[in-house]
């Protein structure tokens, strides 16, 4: 066979290769050597980053606040490993990941001194292409005279010779200096690689070529070169491969927050093996894997392996460098000076200067910005802080209207008669953000036909200068409610209402996740007055209104609340305990103890919510009949009247029921209750609920619907109880 002399360039170099006058001569003699470079580099420029920030700032020039408050949600996989990846670039030194690694292909026979070599690119995630080149050694330094011949010649003739054949009699994996491989398992791979190269068929380069890829892709070897040789029994082709060295320990850098236990968990596979690209490349994945779940901005940024098999990891984590709050106006979106002290946004956020940022955790910071509830919009915008390498946090914050006034209305649960008797009506106003430090004033006032409250209350959600987010409460209240509860039912119908004038102090703070702690003194003067507004001492049936005797009582409570709330919802568990104590300070004031609990659990199953509770207490010493437990009505023992179970110094109530979805907000309800005083009726001073024929326990059972509103659950329920009489309640919200 023959073919024409042509010149071969290709844009890495210019070379002239003349062919002679057969195909296997000439691929024999023209193609002594072929050699394969493969550079993967993952390269993090500040270029890309500049894009990307400039993207950002693009994208809330004018923000839109329903879209920008979407920040918090956290960004799909995909997008969060590009983000990471770009602000790891702000790093003196460049981020990359490179594995240098090399083939050569050379043909050798007795005749001829022209060379060939090929240097070209793997397709891998660590490996990248380089180029390819042809060249003859005595013509290396030659002038580039013909340049425009070569060229036009250049794509038939590397078609053409890649396309020509030559018969292999036998395939064999050798090192690199032609001997027989230590590790047979790492020859068998390089063998089972292969696809073209068989003993006893024909090969063009372009099939060698790409076996050459193969044995390099299956990850073992540094390189690889491909030698053909002219033997009495024809053309023996030898692959002479270089394994990688073994495992033997690494070195992991700058992982601050990346556990070392994970760490040794992606790699310990691999400890005392050959290093397997593939496998490398799997536990560079499942780090950054693990950086992208936790939110947390970090990246593998460089990986190499030292001498004597130890590999080398490098780790960019970006810090924060500093955190800043910017006010926008609601209307227009622009910046704008806020009312709310930075700081006390700022004290917010668990978040802090040095730490790895994570976006999971900027969300929660927002969420919480948000829970103050003087915020209508907040988002959080990292920026690369120079070239530190760390990131900047700016938190857009618009503010919503700091004040106002509101009315509304409700029903009272302590009137047991007349069809609008139980209405109220209120009136408030409310400044959510004084001093610009969130803290809250509420003036109130409701009143209805019987009941009237006034109330002032001022909270500082997070006390200045405490670590512990303290909180503090000073409230002072006037009220007047009916005492139809405990001394109601008197044959003459009259009514009598108990005046209480209330002020006291309370600190709150979260001591574990879920549970909060309340600690007080509550000041509290009470007594009784008929219709006529007049003080009385004892009802119709001459029981005591009062532990002191006199029109009225009083008493310093020291006050211990602890409160485990789950997760909120109004199926989670949640566990209450309330201890008062009366501290005579004078001699007139009342010394008694109080202890409350409450516990409820939810379960679902399948389309329905069982929902069951528990609640108990038990008071010891002097204290007025009028704040004795009372058991029965809406939100104790449902198909009774409020009170009409009993009064007494001890009480159990215990409720279950089950709920499920009727269509769209309406659920339904079956429910069962039941009550007891636990025979404690008659310690109360002066027994009102014997006075009365209170039974002492009971149980109610029934149905309802329920309605989900602005204002909560609406609830609409009818009970029998056991003495067979039924009754409709009516309420708003969950029950106690």
């Amino acid at each position: 066979m023959h073919c024409h002399s042509d010149d071969v360039r290709f844009s890495s170099s210019s070379t002239r290769i003349h062919s002679s006058s057969s195909k296997e001569h000439s691929l024999l003699t023209n193609l002594k050597s072929c050699s394969k470079t493969f550079v993967s580099q993952l390269s993090n420029t500040r270029l890309s980053l500049t894009q990307m920030l400039e993207s950002l700032k693009n994208r809330h020039t004018h923000p839109r606040f329903p879209q920008t408050r979407s920040i918090r949600r956290p960004n799909l996989p995909t997008q969060m490993l590009n983000s990471v990846t770009q602000l790891m670039i702000g790093k003196s030194s460049p981020i990359s990941l490179s594995l240098i690694q090399s083939t050569q292909l050379n043909w050798s026979s007795n005749s001829g001194d022209e060379n060939v070599e090929i240097i070209r690119g793997l397709n891998s995630p660590l490996l990248c292409c380089a180029s390819l080149s042809l060249t003859r050694p005595n013509e290396s330094t030659q002038s580039v005279e013909g340049k425009d011949i070569v060229q036009q010649q250049k794509g038939h003739s590397v078609s053409r010779n890649a396309e020509e054949r030559v018969l292999i009699s036998e395939v064999l994996v050798r090192t690199k200096d032609g001997e027989e491989l230590e590790r047979k398992d790492l020859e068998m791979e390089a063998l089972a690689a292969l696809k073209a190269c068989r003993a006893n068929s024909a090969l063009t380069i372009r099939e060698v070529q790409e076996d050459v890829h193969r044995i390099i892709e299956s990850g073992y070897f540094c390189s690889c070169t491909p030698v053909a040789v002219d033997t009495r029994d024809g053309i023996r082709l030898m692959f002479q491969v270089e394994p990688n060295q073994e495992f033997r320990g690494l070195v992991c850098e700058n992982a601050n927050v990346l556990p070392s236990k994970f760490i040794q968990e992606a790699f310990r596979d691999g400890f005392g093996k050959v290093i397997n690209i593939k496998r490398l490349e799997e536990a560079i994945t499942s780090i950054n894997g693990w950086y992208m779940e936790r939110g947390l901005f970090g990246i593998v940024s460089d990986i190499d392996t030292l001498s004597g098999g130890i590999v080398r990891l490098q780790v960019a984590e970006a810090e924060v460098n500093n955190i800043s709050i910017r006010f926008l106006d609601r209307k227009t979106g622009e910046p704008t000076k806020g009312k709310t002290s930075p700081e006390t946004i700022l004290r917010q956020l668990t978040t802090k200067k040095g730490q790895v940022y994570s976006m999971l955790q900027g969300k929660r910071d927002v969420d919480t910005v948000l829970a103050m509830g003087i915020m209508e919009d907040v988002s959080i915008i990292p920026q690369p802080a120079g070239d530190t390498g760390k990131v900047d946090l700016i938190m857009n914050c618009v503010e919503r209207p700091s004040g106002g006034f509101s009315a509304g209305g409700g029903i009272s649960s302590g009137i047991t008669s007349g069809p609008l008797s139980g209405l109220i009506g209120s009136f408030a106003y409310s400044h959510r953000n004084l001093f610009g430090r969130n803290q809250k004033l509420n003036v109130s006032l409701e009143r209805g036909q019987i009941d009237s409250i006034f109330r002032i209350n001022y909270t500082d959600p997070w006390i200045e200068g405490d670590d512990k987010r303290t909180s503090r409460s000073i409230m002072v209240q006037n009220s007047r409610t009916p005492g139809n509860l405990v001394h109601g039912n008197q044959p003459d119908n009259s009514s009598l209402t108990i005046g209480r004038v209330t002020a006291g102090i309370e600190y709150s703070r979260p001591f574990r996740p879920k549970w909060s702690g309340t600690a007080g003194l509550i000041f509290q003067h009470a007594g009784a007055r008929d219709e006529q507004g007049n003080p009385i001492i004892k009802d119709f049936y001459s029981s005591p209104l009062t532990a002191s005797g006199k029109t009225h009582d009083e008493t310093l409570l020291a006050k211990l609340e602890s409160i485990y709330t789950g997760s909120g919802d109004r199926g989670s568990t949640m566990f209450a305990f309330n201890m008062e104590q009366g501290l005579p300070v004078l001699p007139e004031w009342l010394c008694f103890n109080r202890v409350t609990g409450r516990a409820r659990k939810g379960i679902h199953i399948g389309p329905a919510r069982f929902l069951f509770s528990l609640s108990g207490g038990h008071v010891v010493g002097n204290f007025s009949p009028h704040e004795a437990f009372v058991i029965g009505g809406t939100n104790s023992v449902r198909g009774y009247e409020e009170g009409a179970v009993g009064s007494g110094r001890s009480y159990v109530v215990g409720s279950g029921e089950m709920s499920f979805p009727v269509r769209g907000p309406v659920e339904g309800v079956i429910f069962t209750d039941y009550g007891t005083d636990m025979g404690s009726g008659s310690t109360v001073p002066g027994d009102p609920a014997g006075a009365r024929l209170k039974p002492g326990s009971g149980y109610g059972y029934g149905l309802g619907v329920r309605v989900d509103s602005p204002l909560g659950p609406l609830r609409l329920e009818y009970a029998f109880n056991d003495q067979h009489a039924g009754r409709f309640h009516f309420g708003v919200g969950l029950r106690n």
